[in-house]
């Protein structure tokens, strides 16, 4: 796997690690879980800033946003037990797509 993905892919990580905790913060009244967002966050950014030098940043974003999205709504269904009626669950599954079809039919996907 070339660095650059492994970089986005620990991007999603992290953010997505930093969503939940953002949560749990309880509107940053909670110190730990909002510790864990402020650091979860940066370095999401950084891994995010090491992978546009390999890809360009809207390939990157829509990327990044739509995994994280998705991520998020699984662990909020999971963990917090928030629940997602079809067109949600549709609309998740067209995000995969798109991004499916951004990496096997983009050439944009990396410079």
């Amino acid at each position: 796997m070339p660095a650059h993905y492994l970089y986005l892919i620990l991007a999603v990580a992290a953010e997505t690690i930093g969503t939940t905790a953002l949560q749990a913060s309880k509107e940053f009244t909670r110190l730990m879980p909002s510790v864990i967002v402020v650091v979860s966050y940066a370095l999401s950014f950084y891994l995010l800033a090491l992978t546009l030098r390999f890809m360009p940043v809207g390939i990157v974003y829509a990327i990044w946003s739509g995994l994280g999205i998705v991520l998020i709504a699984a662990i909020g269904y999971a963990i917090f037990g928030q629940k997602m009626d079809l067109p949600a669950i549709i609309g998740m599954a067209l995000i995969v797509l798109g991004i499916v079809v951004i990496q096997l039919f983009s050439k944009s996907a990396s410079h």
